[in-house]
C-alpha cells in the first residue's frame, strides 16, 4: 500500500518557482504588527522547497483572522465556513489525491465550533497538513476569550476573568490519535520552516500549532518564550534522538511514577536525561511532553516535533476499498442501494 499521494511535481526543466510566485495582487490585510504577516511570509517561502505545483496545492481555511490566509496564497484555495475546514478538506483530499491540502485555522476555529471536526480528521489521519494559529484570544470579533485563553483572563466577554479549563491543542491532538503533533512560534523563522517541511513530508494528517501574537487583544502573550532574556530558560526544543536539555543546566526527566518533570542536569544525573523519540509508537512520552508547561504558564514550554508516527493514511485505505469493491461487484449501482431491502412505503 502506498502511503504517498501522487503529487504533481514541478519538472527540472520548468524555470524553478521562487516565493514570489505564491504571493498574489491581493493587499495583506491584518492588524499592524500581527504574528499573521511573519508566518505567511514563511510559509510563502517555504512552499518552493516542496516542488510541488501551485495549481497542485490548494488551502482551505475557516472563519477567523488567520482564515484570510487562502487570499494571499497564489494556489487553489477556500474561505470556508467557521470550524468545518477540515471536513471541506476531508473531501477535497480523499477525492483528489493528487493535491497537497493545507489547513489555516484559529484556536477559536478550530477548538471551539470546529472542535468535532478537527479531532476526526486526526483520527483518521486524513492527509491534510492543518496549521493552527494560537493566540489565546478572539481576535477577528475583537477580543473575547477563546478555548485557550488562561483561567481568570478577563476580556469582554469576561469581564471578572474565565472560569473555564483552556484546552491544550497538542495533548487534544495526541489524544485524538494524531500522527503528527508539533509546536513551533510565529517569530522564530527558522524552527517554523523547519517544523513545516516535517509535517510536509509527513503521509497523513499533521497539526502544527503556532504560537501566534495578537498585539492588539493579547499582546505579549507567548513574550516568556520571545524575549531574548527568558527564553532561553522557558523555551525546551525538542530534537529527534537528543537529550532534552534547555537554559545553561536544565533538562528533563522521567519520574518514578512514570511522569515527567524539569530539574538541573548535574554529573550524578544526566545519564537520566530523558532521549527524545518523537517515533515512539506509544504515545505517552509525547502526551506527558506536551503537559509540562500546563503548571506554570508556558514557562519550560516545549516546541519541535512531538510525535512522527506511520499509520495507514485514510485516503488511500478509502481508495483500496473503493477499487476492492469495483473489482470485486462491478461498478456501483447508486440507485440499488437506496431502494435496497431496508425501504418502507408510507400511505
Amino acid at each position: 500500500m502506498n502511503d504517498f499521494p501522487a503529487l504533481h511535481l514541478v519538472p527540472k526543466s520548468q524555470t524553478p518557482i521562487t516565493a514570489r510566485d505564491f504571493k498574489t495582487d491581493q493587499e495583506v490585510r491584518w492588524c499592524p504588527g500581527c504574528g499573521d504577516y511573519a508566518i505567511l511570509a514563511a510559509v510563502q517561502a517555504f512552499m518552493p522547497q516542496l516542488g510541488i505545483r501551485r495549481e497542485n496545492t490548494v488551502f482551505v481555511s475557516g472563519i477567523g483572522c488567520s482564515s484570510r490566509f487562502p487570499y494571499y496564497m497564489n494556489t487553489y484555495g477556500m474561505h470556508s465556513i467557521h470550524g468545518r475546514a477540515p471536513a471541506i478538506a476531508t473531501g477535497l483530499a480523499t477525492s483528489r489525491q493528487d493535491l497537497s491540502v493545507w489547513v489555516v485555522t484559529g484556536d477559536g476555529d478550530a477548538l471551539s465550533i470546529g472542535g468535532n471536526h478537527l479531532i476526526h480528521a486526526l483520527r483518521r489521519n486524513v492527509n491534510l497538513k492543518i496549521l493552527l494559529f494560537n493566540n489565546r484570544i478572539y481576535g477577528l470579533t475583537k477580543g473575547q476569550y477563546s478555548p485557550t485563553s488562561e483561567i481568570g483572563k478577563i476580556t469582554k466577554s469576561t469581564p471578572v476573568g474565565s472560569p473555564d479549563m483552556p484546552f491544550n491543542p497538542l495533548s487534544l491532538a495526541i489524544g485524538a490519535e494524531g500522527t503528527f503533533v508539533a509546536r513551533t512560534i510565529d517569530s522564530d523563522r527558522k524552527h517554523l520552516t523547519q517544523v513545516l517541511r516535517a509535517a510536509a513530508e509527513h503521509p497523513g494528517t499533521a497539526l502544527v500549532e503556532i504560537y501566534q501574537n495578537c498585539n492588539i487583544f493579547n499582546d505579549g502573550a507567548f513574550e516568556v518564550l520571545k524575549n531574548p532574556a527568558t527564553a532561553d530558560e522557558a523555551l525546551i526544543r525538542l530534537e529527534q534522538g537528543r537529550p532534552i536539555r534547555f537554559g545553561p543546566e536544565q533538562g528533563v526527566f522521567r519520574r518514578p511514577d512514570g511522569d515527567l518533570c524539569t530539574g538541573r542536569v548535574t554529573a550524578a544525573n544526566q545519564a537520566g536525561l530523558l532521549v527524545h523519540d518523537a517515533h515512539a509508537q506509544t504515545p505517552v512520552t509525547a502526551f506527558a511532553l506536551t503537559r509540562l508547561a500546563d503548571a506554570d504558564a508556558l514557562h519550560r514550554t516545549p516546541i519541535g516535533v512531538f510525535r512522527s508516527v506511520r499509520r495507514p493514511v485514510y485516503d488511500v485505505l478509502m481508495a483500496d476499498q473503493l477499487a476492492r469493491a469495483e473489482a470485486t461487484r462491478g461498478p456501483g449501482d447508486l440507485a440499488g442501494l437506496l431502494h435496497g431491502t431496508d425501504t418502507w412505503t408510507v400511505a
